[in-house]
């Protein structure tokens, strides 16, 4: 049998998948989905955690490339990344069809 590679793909999902992996940051990206830009005290405003705690989160999904983040002195201003997400989604996509094809014949049925 053959060695599996991992490709450069595989690499870049895994890490959308792991900056996506916990509850409060799936909550922040819905909450920028919705919204052209949000500072940093709206989002915070909005989660029951601590302001540090929130800041871990927007950084963990910056370096991600799902978010991008600007300086407006004394704020800080964030959105989704629009092309990193429209990546993402074709990915993420692809893997479910390519890993997952429909077949009525499972071998777990």
């Amino acid at each position: 049998m053959a060695k599996i590679e991992i490709t450069p793909e595989q690499e870049r999902i895994a890490r959308f998948a792991k900056a996506m992996g916990h509850p409060t940051r799936i909550a922040i990206l819905r909450f920028l989905a919705q919204r052209n830009e949000c500072f940093f005290g709206d989002i915070h405003e909005v989660l029951p955690i601590a302001k540090a705690t929130v800041s871990q989160h927007l950084s963990e999904l910056k370096e991600a490339g799902l978010i991008q983040g600007t300086i407006e002195p004394p704020k800080v201003k964030y959105c989704i990344n629009p092309e990193n997400w429209e990546v993402a989604k074709h990915l993420f996509a692809k893997m479910f069809d390519d890993c997952c094809p429909s077949k009525k014949n499972s071998c777990c049925s």
